[in-house]
């Protein structure tokens, strides 16, 4: 909840008339956001006005969008008639059939009204936001009403049907039957052949939990080598979800990885907060998440130089405690933290001015939403997040996995990262109210103005090294924003641009087939190099980016190898994957 705009109503008769009628408003709200799906109507008004007025006050580009589409009706027309195959790449069109009569004019007819939505949302003098509204929600209708979802309209529906005698319909029936179950908290009548349960299939690798408070647990993992470097690694995960995602199935887990070449590695595991939690702020998430487990981590290793990394939410984090570190008198109770060799920050934003589609719906009336709904428990369920990446990517993760369960009937093929993916956390309410507006509202981190302890930090106070990851296809973390941590810091910076998404992209173990990354260090001094041109001078190499990483990590530290440390006998609390990771709430 925004605090800073709270009422003082504890002297003030009026302002607790204005407290009680936004506590009673706020419920409204709350009652009322299922209608419509959890957002906002009226920033979806306000873009819709803004659309439809400039539409109407530009006569000109209306006659030619309606231009635009007479020519567009007439082709399909033409289309209908025997025209050629449409684009194939489209993915929703890859059986042969969609190439034929009478769909290949369904699906010309379909990407004809996506180029018209295209063109007809992007009118002059719109503002930026209410444009990336507009396209968007054009392109989710457009996605809904596609042929691609027409059941047993659609040629591979039909072909399956046929050879299977409707036995795909019968599945599908039941996979339906299975999701609701799943909702309602109960066993699915086929439960999938493989589980992956954290410390049984995944969350596997060797260690022991030896820190603990309120808010997470430090696991340190047991050495596999008898030497390893002086400087341990330190990763700070993202807590939207559970850490395991860096510690997956033994053959891609990173942390492994990472201790087979020879490190002493550490990783955060995040409480799953419950409305006992609604109270914890990010400055909370900061001091019991990085600060409290970097002096943990300074005790056990004698004070030696860390090299910290952190992953989406957990690297901008990662990057407030460096820069408040780093900053003239540091933190309180800094003189016991241990120094940082390196930050290292995958697929993690710094500057959300350009934040890519999680963007597209936040403003100060979706974040008053957001707000309200979270008021009633003091948080926002796993159930509302994961609704909210489904509705960001309904073409591929609500349209296509429906089609494939429901009328197709297959099951989906389990995996640990699915499993992960579906292992969802809460997040408090005033913690994420504090995120959204000062991060993707006011963007107080790349200009200067975030507070830690009361006083701001400035990114461009770091002086450690910096090994930043940017991931081709990052929806969630655009890596022309990631990007833009050139423009915030003048210290040694290494730049990778690896392919795939904002989760493959990271699990990304040395064999994956079909990966590549590029690197390009920027040294102090050296001119600004737009993420345009950035490849220009890059060097592109196959395989994966964790053995660049781990040279870097290597070639960062002190170059001496010392005993391999295991977690002491009296800081020992519970085996790896400790207790947090198991914390699963109802919502």
């Amino acid at each position: 909840m925004d605090t800073t705009s709270t009422p003082d109503a504890s002297t003030d008769p009026e302002q607790a008339a204005r407290a009680a009628a936004q506590a009673l408003d706020s419920r409204f709200h709350a009652a009322a956001a299922p209608l419509w799906g959890g957002l906002s109507p009226i920033s979806l008004a306000l873009a819709f006005t803004d659309w439809a007025l400039h539409l109407a006050t530009q006569p000109a580009q209306a006659a030619r969008l309606a231009a635009g589409a007479q020519q567009a009706a007439l082709q399909c027309w033409g289309q209908a008639l025997g025209g050629a195959p449409d684009d194939t790449r489209d993915p929703r069109f890859r059986h042969p059939a969609w190439q034929q009569w009478p769909w290949a004019p369904m699906v010309h007819a379909q990407h004809a009204a996506e180029r018209w939505w295209a063109d007809a949302t992007a009118l002059r003098g719109m503002t930026a936001h209410h444009q990336e509204m507009t396209r968007f929600l054009a392109r989710q209708w457009l996605d809904m009403l596609s042929p691609a979802n027409a059941g047993l309209a659609h040629p591979e529906v039909l072909q399956r049907t046929a050879e299977r005698l409707g036995g795909n319909l019968v599945d599908g029936a039941l996979n339906a039957l299975d999701a609701w179950r799943r909702d309602q908290g109960l066993a699915p009548l086929r439960p999938p052949a493989q589980a992956y349960r954290p410390g049984v299939e995944v969350a596997v690798t060797p260690g022991r939990v030896v820190h603990r408070n309120a808010l997470s647990e430090l696991i340190q993992y047991l050495p596999l080598t008898a030497n390893v470097q002086a400087e341990p690694v330190f990763i700070v995960p993202s807590w939207i979800m559970k850490y395991y995602i860096l510690d997956l199935s033994p053959h891609n887990s990173m942390v492994r990885w990472l201790v087979e070449q020879g490190h002493t590695v550490y990783i955060l595991s995040w409480h799953n907060p419950d409305e006992s939690d609604a109270l914890l702020g990010l400055e909370d998430y900061l001091e019991q998440g990085v600060l409290d487990n970097l002096a943990a981590i300074g005790r056990l290793c004698g004070g030696q130089p860390v090299h910290a990394a952190g992953y989406c939410l957990g690297g901008t984090l990662l990057s407030i405690a460096a820069a408040a570190l780093a900053r003239p008198g540091g933190v309180a109770g800094g003189a016991a933290l241990p120094p940082l060799a390196s930050v290292s920050l995958l697929a993690a934003e710094t500057d959300f001015a350009e934040p890519g589609e999680m963007g597209v719906l936040i403003d100060e009336s979706q974040v008053a939403l957001i707000e309200d709904m979270m008021a009633e428990r003091g948080f926002l369920s796993g159930r509302q997040m994961a609704g909210s990446f489904a509705y960001l990517h309904s073409r591929e993760l609500v349209w296509s996995q429906r089609l494939r369960a429901l009328w197709l009937g297959e099951a989906d093929a389990p995996s640990d990262l699915m499993a992960w993916n579906a292992d969802t956390t809460r997040m408090p309410a005033v913690m994420h109210s504090e995120y959204l507006r000062r991060c993707y509202l006011r963007n107080e981190l790349a200009e200067g103005r975030y507070p830690v302890q009361g006083r701001p930090v400035s990114l461009g106070d770091i002086r450690q090294p910096l090994f930043v990851v940017g991931t081709e296809q990052d929806h969630v973390s655009p890596w022309k924003s990631v990007y833009k941590i050139h423009r915030l810091v003048d210290g040694e910076l290494s730049f990778v641009l690896t392919n795939a998404g904002h989760n493959a992209g990271i699990v990304s173990e040395p064999g994956h087939p079909r990966r590549h990354h590029a690197l390009r260090t920027r040294a102090p001094g050296d001119p600004w190099v737009d993420p345009e041109h950035w490849a220009d001078g890059a060097e592109r190499r196959e395989g994966s980016w964790w053995p660049t990483w781990q040279a870097w990590l290597t070639a960062h530290g002190s170059g001496r190898r010392v005993k391999a440390r295991t977690p002491p006998v009296e800081s020992v609390l519970c085996d790896a994957p400790g207790t947090y990771v198991h914390e699963c709430h109802a919502d």
